[in-house]
């Protein structure tokens, strides 16, 4: 047997769909993300290793936010609190507002001393920053137990099922056909323990007859039921992770929007293509930098906020971690500098994170990434849209 048919031996080729749709909705945090290291480098063509630790600092403030919502442990255990979309918007604004400012004061006291410098020192700067929001931020953030974000919060319960292709007719015939025998089994097995009043689990010979009976017509109908499920392709999409999508893609088109349109983006895009030139013309370069910060951080904010909230992943101050390194990938593998590179990549890469879970390699999923990186690295080091240029740091 060929090799490439081992490695995906058992797999359900069923199950494909829904991978591929949770890797987009995956993909898009990463993009988001993704955004903030491609804008900074296409500007200052600096690589912000500090930029997951502002990820980590929004999922943080969006912790804290719900804790003045009132979603606090203590009374969402055994209280029935009421949510919200506006609760939503308020966790929303404020983790981008607050990585913003982050974004802002990173730039002003780390970064803009060491631009007349060699980009050596700038790197090792934004490595400094990296470590010291983590080790830092473990000093006064909530760490032990690992906190999370309330699901309470989270007004958009319940799923979406698409049914990409229908079961075998005959097949759904076959379950419905048995559905009233079962249930007429259960009834009748029901009505004779009302009558007799008998234990279940110490029934007379009779009893026993009826409870066989019941099961034997529950297992024909739940093995039917089963075939017609599998036999199908469907989707199923948490309401929560939709809102979550639909949420980064109107960030995306704005911050588009936001660079192709307006004054400050086509002066960030000369800014970007000449520094120098930039500042000769008269753009306000620092201006335009700290707009940069100020976009890429809020859009990482934005991304941890949702990840925290409808995903419930616990916090640590190591949080933005493995999402900054999958999302500098990300960034890597569409082009760094370049914004629809920047998304795509961010989309390919989870996309082929699940990819990897749906192969049956799960425990791999987040050495995807590093795997990605070094091919891209080898085979394309421009990325997919952008283009390799030799230049001398």
């Amino acid at each position: 047997m060929p090799l490439s048919l081992q490695l995906l031996a058992g797999v359900d080729f069923h199950t494909l769909p829904q991978q591929v749709v949770n890797g987009i909705m995956l993909g898009a945090i990463y993009a988001l993300i993704a955004l903030g290291y491609t804008m900074v480098y296409g500007v200052l063509k600096l690589i912000n290793f500090a930029h997951g630790e502002v990820y980590m600092l929004g999922a943080y403030v969006a912790l804290f936010a719900s804790w003045r919502l009132g979603f606090t442990p203590e009374a969402t255990r055994g209280t029935n609190l009421q949510s919200s979309a506006f609760n939503l918007v308020i966790l929303l604004l404020a983790s981008m507002a607050i990585c913003a400012l982050i974004g802002v004061i990173i730039e002003r006291f780390a970064y803009r001393p060491m631009r007349q410098h060699a980009r050596i020192a700038s790197l090792i700067t934004a490595i400094g920053v990296s470590m010291f929001l983590q080790f830092g931020g473990a000093l006064v953030l909530p760490i032990s137990p690992e906190p999370n974000v309330s699901g309470e919060i989270n007004p958009y319960k319940g799923t979406y099922q698409a049914s990409l292709t229908p079961s075998p007719t005959a097949l759904v015939r076959q379950r419905d056909a048995a559905k009233q025998p079962y249930e007429a089994a259960q009834k009748t097995f029901d009505e004779y323990i009302a009558a007799t009043h008998e234990d279940r689990f110490n029934l007379s010979p009779k009893g026993i007859e009826a409870r066989d009976l019941a099961q034997q017509a529950e297992r024909t109908y739940k093995d039917l039921e089963s075939k017609v499920e599998s036999a199908g392709v469907s989707v199923i999409v948490p309401k929560g992770q939709l809102v979550m999508l639909v949420t980064a893609v109107f960030l995306m088109l704005l911050l588009r929007h936001l660079v192709m349109r307006t004054r400050a983006g086509r002066a960030m895009r000369a800014v970007s293509h000449d520094f120098d030139s930039a500042a000769l013309m008269g753009v306000n370069v620092n201006r335009i930098v700290v707009l940069t910060f100020v976009l890429g951080s809020s859009m990482a904010g934005a991304g941890a906020m949702m990840t925290a909230t409808f995903l419930g992943t616990p916090l640590t101050t190591f949080y933005g971690m493995e999402a900054g390194v999958k999302a500098f990938t990300a960034a890597v593998l569409g082009g760094i500098g370049n914004i629809p590179g920047a998304v795509l990549g961010g989309l390919l890469m989870g996309v082929v994170e699940e990819m990897v879970v749906w192969a049956g390699y799960s425990s791999y999923r987040d050495a995807i990434a590093f795997v990605v990186l070094i091919l891209v690295l080898l085979f394309r080091p421009g990325g997919l849209l952008g283009s390799a240029t030799m230049e001398k740091i």
